[in-house]
């Protein structure tokens, strides 16, 4: 990477600039960042990473060849077509925007570029996101190569079609939501149960980490995991039954379907709206 543009400064994007720089994977001079008005966010990341922010667009673009939409999914349309006359086709366009699809990115851009479009999740502050990538015909294997890269230095890739982007949406871009509100039950059942609070949460995460250890570790399925440490009128028994009488597994699954729906649905609607700001004619 020369040249890293990024449009958008919350905090997906001051993870990239976090991992990005922890990884020594670009020059922090090379890094330049912008947003639509939080000037004060602005210069809390300049002065927090030693990269450059600009509100001058071309300044942000001049010799960029990389550029990654990190705005809110709601605000793409507005974005991209402020910015569309500064991207050339030898830009390579990164979204982590949910829900908007790199056919849709193309349209706004008014002009044939290469894309890829990439779900990381919040973990990624912590460099442990699991991001998905899916890429256009016009990204080269170079840039592939890139973008392992790049996206490594937050956590764990993998490539998959566009079509598979929502459902990766559904599942693991929210699945930090799922697992905080897990935590959150842990934890107050741990203080009815006659727990210090704060102690019962190491023990919480601790569990957690262990659990997802063993499962990426193991050759048996989670499945099998669980029926390994419930034993027969054992206390795990009595506390899966519990969950299993609440179904609370088919509560996840209809969540995650939920979660997917909602991600297909905001793509469809800034494409409709496509069909009021960019005209066919």
């Amino acid at each position: 990477m020369k040249k890293l543009a990024i449009i958008g400064a919350g905090s997906m994007a001051e993870a990239f600039i976090s991992g990005i720089l922890e990884n020594s994977l670009i020059d922090r001079k090379n890094v330049w960042v912008t947003n639509n008005s939080n000037a004060q966010k602005l210069k809390k990341l300049g002065d927090t990473y030693g990269i450059c922010t600009t509100y001058d667009l071309n300044e942000l673009f001049a010799g960029a060849d990389i550029v990654i939409l990190s705005m809110k999914p709601k605000d793409a349309a507005t974005a991209i077509q402020s910015i569309r006359e500064y991207l050339t086709e030898q830009m390579l366009v990164v979204s982590v925007l949910a829900g908007v699809s790199m056919s849709t990115i193309e349209t706004l851009a008014r002009l044939p570029i290469a894309i890829v479009r990439a779900m990381p999740n919040t973990s990624a502050a912590v460099g442990k996101s699991a991001t998905a990538v899916a890429v256009n015909e016009r990204v080269t294997p170079h840039q592939i190569e890139l973008m392992k890269n790049l996206f490594g230095t937050v956590g764990l890739t993998t490539f998959v079609e566009e079509e598979q982007l929502d459902a990766v949406t559904g599942l693991s871009g929210s699945g930090p939501a799922y697992i905080y509100y897990l935590i959150e039950a842990m934890e107050k059942s741990a203080v009815e149960v006659g727990l210090d609070k704060e102690m019962a949460s190491e023990l919480i995460v601790q569990t957690l980490i262990g659990a997802a250890e063993m499962v990426k570790n193991s050759t048996k399925s989670s499945e099998q995991l669980r029926r390994d440490v419930t034993s027969p009128g054992g206390t795990t028994e009595a506390g899966v039954k519990v969950l299993e009488e609440h179904q609370v597994q088919q509560a996840f699954i209809s969540c995650i379907k939920a979660a997917t729906a909602q991600s297909k649905k905001m793509g469809a609607a800034l494409r409709e709206q496509l069909e009021v700001t960019e005209p066919t004619s």
